[in-house]
């Protein structure tokens, strides 16, 4: 299996620049694996789709406002990605441009409304990368870091939404149209994005029909949206993300399997989750800590047997998880399929739906 296995060819017109409204309006790819039957439906019509009893299992995690621009001392432009927050005020953060800035420089960020100081350059990767150590207080205001970053943080959207809406890449609508629903616990650099097409109103469709909802928690970070650069993707590194898998997702996995029903995640986020704390016999283990787990063609599927999720990009990690559970010539033909369709890709656009 080799990394190029998993490219495929992409216009740019099908990448969404913005989502559809309502939420549940995208289109959905609904296949049955078993029967290698397509139907070409919308996310509105998952209620139909699932039977009651099955068990939903979604990731809670909240997307932090976590871009910021601003200026150095001398006037030059600086832009940080907040990655990971550390003790005290201290963060880990990719630094644009990284290699001009200095240890001990100060810089102000959004216009006044935060400061900073660059600490050091960590090396944990074997030298010098774009990420700084940076410790942030607010500027003028009392405010607490947290507080400032919800008011003046910019969405970090993917390199390649903001290049496709070309001149115009910042929409005010980002901060609540970047968030599913039911986020809760923040601290994510991405959204999951199969999440981002439910509604209210949808979830409730889905509770009325009796297929119930479970939550866990991983932080999407760096690695998300990065393509493998390995020829061989047994060599790819995998970014770490935290996560949390709670005592009463564990028990409803349980009851899910005792009632015969079925486990469906929702997204890749939730299927990596799931599959960490996985247990013989189909269950889990709660949990919680850090995960490098990378699905690929070849791996035993322990946990799901419904994946809901969006169309990923060529020779990701992602692509690669979808091709474990369905093939990766089913999952390439499907794609080219709904390429002929017209079906929008990536993190603002349709849905697919892999039944057994």
């Amino acid at each position: 299996m080799k990394t190029s296995d998993f490219d495929y060819e992409l216009p740019e017109s099908a990448i969404a620049a913005h989502p559809v409204e309502p939420r549940d309006a995208a289109r959905l790819l609904v296949h049955e694996i078993a029967a290698d039957r397509t139907r070409h439906l919308h996310v509105r019509d998952l209620p139909e789709l699932l039977a009651a009893g099955d068990l939903m299992v979604v990731n809670d995690t909240r997307v932090r406002p976590a871009r910021l621009l601003g200026r150095r001392a001398s006037g030059g432009a600086l832009e940080l990605l907040l990655l990971e927050a550390l003790a005290g005020s201290r963060w880990r953060a990719l630094v644009k441009p990284a290699k001009r800035l200095a240890a001990g420089e100060e810089f102000e960020l959004e216009s006044g409304a935060l400061r900073g100081i660059a600490i050091e350059r960590p090396r944990d990767r074997g030298g010098p990368g774009p990420d700084w150590i940076v410790e942030l207080r607010g500027g003028a205001s009392a405010e607490g870091v947290d507080a400032l970053l919800e008011r003046h943080g910019r969405m970090p959207l993917p390199p390649y939404l903001r290049k496709a809406r070309g001149e115009a890449p910042e929409d005010p609508a980002d901060r609540e149209r970047y968030q599913t629903v039911y986020a809760r616990t923040t601290g994510a650099i991405a959204a999951p994005t199969a999440g981002l097409h439910f509604t209210p109103d949808l979830l409730a469709r889905l509770e009325h029909r009796g297929i119930e909802r479970a939550a866990v928690t991983l932080h999407v970070g760096l690695g998300t949206f990065q393509p493998v650069e390995v020829e061989d993707p047994a060599q790819h590194a995998m970014h770490s993300e935290d996560f949390v898998l709670s005592g009463a997702v564990e028990s409803r996995v349980r009851a899910a399997r005792e009632r015969r029903a079925r486990v469906v995640a929702i997204g890749t986020t939730s299927f990596r989750v799931l599959e960490s704390c996985a247990e013989p016999g189909r269950l889990v283990r709660a949990g919680s800590g850090s995960t490098r787990l990378f699905v690929r063609p070849g791996a035993a599927i322990q946990v799901v047997d419904v994946l809901f999720t969006n169309f990923h990009l060529p020779r990701s990690t992602l692509l690669m998880l979808v091709s474990a559970f369905a093939g990766r010539e089913r999952v390439l033909r499907l794609y080219r399929e709904a390429l002929a369709e017209g079906y929008r890709f990536f993190s603002y656009g349709d849905a697919m739906l892999l039944l057994p």
